[in-house]
């Protein structure tokens, strides 16, 4: 019995129009992706260089938080909703004054985000945190 001999003939697989698919559905996501710029509060970390001293008639308005979290403006303990009009009191008097958050390490954040949310509210132009000793 004699077999049959294939020619060279065989059956190619053709990937063009799965290549074009493919670049469709790229162009096609690259297109449609929306690029969102989020809004965002840049801080500086404090360091251990002792800090610059600011001469300014009145000096700079300073926040302290506790290792509880309490809040105190100018030796009073202030309440959390009550951080804002604070706040636009002390900005209303000193009004190119910088905002000095003075933080315990211990303390948890919710109190520095509530104080800093205050501050872009008022319009308070300059901010910066700093951390107390143990």
């Amino acid at each position: 019995m004699r077999r049959k001999q294939r020619t060279s003939d065989e059956a190619e697989i053709n990937i063009t129009p799965m290549l074009d698919i493919v670049f469709i559905m790229l162009i096609f996501f690259i297109v449609t992706t929306s690029f969102v710029k989020e809004k965002g509060l840049e801080i500086s970390r404090p360091s251990n260089t002792p800090p610059k001293e600011i001469k300014q008639k009145k000096g700079p308005i300073v926040v302290k938080i506790d290792a509880s979290g309490n809040i105190m403006l100018k030796g009073r303990l202030i309440e959390r909703r009550a951080v804002q009009a604070n706040l636009e009191r002390e900005k209303a008097e000193r009004p190119d004054s910088p905002l000095i958050i003075a933080a315990h390490p211990d303390a948890e954040t919710d109190a520095l985000v509530t104080i800093l949310d205050a501050a872009e509210a008022v319009g308070v132009s300059s901010v910066s945190v700093a951390t107390t000793r143990k």
